[in-house]
């Protein structure tokens, strides 16, 4: 299909995308084509020579470089003809910004030309007006069209003027190029036809056109055929990938779901062998303490005797003697003949018997199996993919059965898995054991944990490996002698190196404990304070009590105290990377105060229109000094730097409809948020975006509280009963 490039905005897009080379994103000079048909400036493909080769920078693909050098690359004559329409549309002089003519200096010995008015097609030149009238009447130039240098701007003549130009000789000027040289497959004119070319074979042009258009047309044709194919296989490679994550996103739901059950039944039958262990040994040592008892009675009669008739043998009179004899000889015979032991008693020993799968390392409970997807699987919808690899799981979990079965291993469960106690004489320690278990039963044993897995949109199975894992490091708890309450921790941060201090609320005081749970004392608080939310600055605490936020030195001496808003419960208090500044929540907005007590700046975070709109009850700092809060009046978690300005706000369903706890950030930047109600701390990346769970009820988070960062690497996490947990934040990388 022919179209005639004459439309001017088609001539700017060609100007601003096809004309300009790819190298030097200048307008293409002395343009070159590769045989890939890419065109470049002549000078850019000789910087490209490395070797005697070039590298498209396009396709990448190598082209040898001929020997004459890049100047040898085939001509883009049709680049050519686009760029001298362009340059014929620029102003000739720079300093009117109007064309001028071509001929004048050239006739009347003018330093710069008039002002032109028209333009001949055949010589490329701006003419003025007698100049352009001299020009149609010359002998030599007559037959040139010369036309309106405003309609030739405006694109009118456009294809006209290709024509005339492309057909120019540029051996010799004012010959028209009208034959092929086939054996060259080179444009001449007549003159070059009488030259070297004329024992070569050639075609007039329009012949040579009409008999190589054909080939170029199948030529044509087949690459369209195959960009079609391409099309089809680029859209089935992307179904393909959005399948694929579509059921990686449904075997990690299974994965989650699994992981669940076999958890669940796995802390089902480790608190019924625990119960059974308790309930064996307190039914023992009752029977023991009975048995105890009488001995000890049974050894003081005896003693008793013993005594009394060694001293009648020492002391008495023949006749005391004799008179007490028998009384002593039938109560002596007595205790000798009676039995003082029913034998020796029999002792049960419990042992723990665990399945031989557990202790196998070939014996995988979870693994991935691969199968080609299936044609019909489209038709069938989605929803057939978790059916059927949760068939292939029972499946294989039925396998493992029947191979555990055959190798003689029993697979343990709840009611199988009880540790054998002898029957007969130990059935009376185990019933009497029960009703001493059912006495000291544990409040809490029955209540529910949720383990709502966080959303997994489409997770990227080679990039999982890249979020930060938690290892288990300590875990202490809080509760000191002098304490008159159960601690309830409000608040926490780091403290030196390796320590932490934990605001305890109900027993009023500030403790110092080692990240191993070594006591280390406490801080002094003053008289009548309850400290809420604490932060360690320099050789300085700062703690909120009682609407008052106060900083003191390591002896309790008060530095200064301010007094904060009423109309918030607690206020959260962090300090400032730079450590000689404390932020604290007040009423939605921050406020930072220096060292020496004066205030250094106060802000909302989202500016004035969003006051009013917040609640920051959890707040901390990053290494980079923004700030993290937690919004319960918007239920998010924000994202603001130090002058205010929101950089984002997490609203996504990764809350769980919770409100958001407390918030850490690690030395990566990575936000740890903590959600109580679901007893789970999830992830958060520097950009606000939900990576998963960090901890879970699985690693022991029962109602947790408050966090804090410690050395960038540590996270310490309270619970609701005074316990706290230390677990090192590993990266794959570290």
């Amino acid at each position: 299909m022919n179209s005639k490039v004459s439309s001017p905005t088609l001539l700017e897009a060609l100007s601003s995308d096809f004309l300009a080379c790819k190298i030097c994103l200048e307008q293409l000079n002395t343009p070159k084509t590769l045989p890939c048909l890419h065109t470049y400036c002549q000078d850019c493909l000789a910087q490209l020579d490395i070797g005697g080769q070039v590298r498209c920078p396009e396709c990448r693909e190598i082209v040898p470089v001929p020997r004459e050098g890049v100047a040898a690359f085939k001509t883009n004559f049709f680049v050519n003809g686009l760029l001298d329409l362009v340059k014929a549309r620029a102003p000739g002089d720079v300093h009117s910004g109007k064309p001028t003519c071509a001929l004048c200096p050239l006739v009347g010995g003018k330093s710069s030309g008039g002002p032109a008015t028209a333009r001949c097609l055949d010589c490329a030149d701006d003419l003025c007006q007698a100049c352009a009238d001299g020009h149609r009447c010359s002998r030599q130039t007559h037959k040139h069209r010369v036309v309106d240098l405003v309609g030739y701007r405006a694109g009118w003549y456009d294809e006209e003027a290709r024509q005339r130009q492309a057909s120019q000789c540029p051996q010799h000027p004012g010959e028209a190029l009208c034959f092929l040289c086939q054996p060259c497959s080179q444009l001449l004119c007549k003159d070059c036809r009488l030259g070297p070319h004329i024992d070569h074979p050639c075609l007039p042009l329009a012949e040579a056109v009409r008999s190589r258009k054909p080939g170029l047309e199948e030529l044509l044709a087949g690459v369209d055929s195959n960009l079609v194919e391409l099309e089809a296989t680029r859209v089935a490679e992307k179904e393909a990938l959005a399948s694929l994550r579509e059921q990686a996103a449904s075997v990690g739901m299974q994965v989650e779901e699994a992981a669940e059950r076999i958890l669940k039944s796995l802390l089902a039958q480790k608190q019924e062998v625990l119960g059974q262990l308790r309930a064996l040994m307190e039914a023992a040592e009752e029977a023991t303490r009975e048995r105890l008892a009488k001995i000890e009675g049974q050894e003081q009669v005896a003693k008793a005797a013993a005594a009394f008739a060694r001293r009648v043998l020492s002391l008495g009179l023949e006749a005391e003697i004799l008179s007490l004899e028998g009384a002593i000889t039938q109560r002596l015979r007595q205790l000798q003949d009676s039995p003082w032991t029913s034998g020796p008693t029999r002792c049960v020993l419990p042992q723990l018997e665990l399945h031989p799968g557990l202790e196998d390392k070939n014996c995988h409970l979870l693994r991935l199996s691969f199968e080609e997807p299936k044609q019909s699987q489209k038709d069938n919808g989605k929803g057939g993919a978790g059916t059927q690899g949760r068939d292939e799981a029972q499946g294989q979990g039925e396998d493992r059965t029947k191979t555990a079965k055959q190798g003689g291993a029993q697979p343990l469960t709840p009611k199988e898995g009880k540790a054998q106690i002898p029957q007969e004489d130990d059935e009376v320690l185990i019933e009497r054991g029960n009703r001493l278990n059912k006495k000291k039963k544990c409040r809490g044993r029955g209540k529910s944990v949720s383990r709502e897995p966080s959303p997994i949109l489409r997770p990227n199975l080679e990039g999982s490996g890249l979020l930060p894992r938690p290892v288990f490091s300590w875990s202490f708890p809080t509760r000191m002698p002098g304490d008159k309450r159960s601690p309830r921790i409000t608040g926490l941060c780091p403290y030196g190196p390796q320590e932490i201090l934990v605001a305890d609320e109900q027993n009023r005081v500030l403790k110092r404990f080692s990240l191993n749970g070594d006591y280390k004392g406490t801080v002094a608080v003053a008289e009548g304070c309850s400290p809420c939310s604490v932060a360690a600055l320099q050789n300085t605490v700062a703690f909120s009590a009682n609407a008052r936020l106060y900083l003191v030195n390591p002896d309790g001496e008060v530095q200064w105290r301010r007094s904060l808003s009423l109309t918030q419960s607690s206020h959260a208090v962090a300090a400032m990377p730079c450590g000689d500044r404390v932020a604290v929540s007040v009423a939605g907005h921050v406020e930072v105060y220096k060292k020496d007590g004066s205030l250094a700046t106060r802000f909302i975070p989202g500016g004035k229109a969003s006051r009013g709109q917040r609640a920051l009850v959890f707040l901390t700092t990053c290494p980079q000094g923004n700030f993290v809060g937690s919004d319960w009046q918007q239920n998010s978690v924000v994202f603001c730097d130090g002058l205010g300005q929101v950089i984002w706000e997490y609203k996504g369903p990764g809350l769980h409809g919770c409100q958001p706890g407390s918030v850490s950030v690690d030395k990566k930047g990575y936000i740890f948020l903590t959600l109580r109600e679901v007893n789970k701390v999830v992830i958060l990346d520097p950009k606000g975006s939900l990576l998963g769970d960090f901890l879970t009820a699985y690693h022991g988070l029962e109602k947790p509280r408050v966090t804090t960062m410690v050395d960038g690497k540590y996270l310490v996490v309270s619970l609701s009963n005074g316990t706290i947990h230390v677990f090192r934040v590993r990266f794959p990388d570290s």
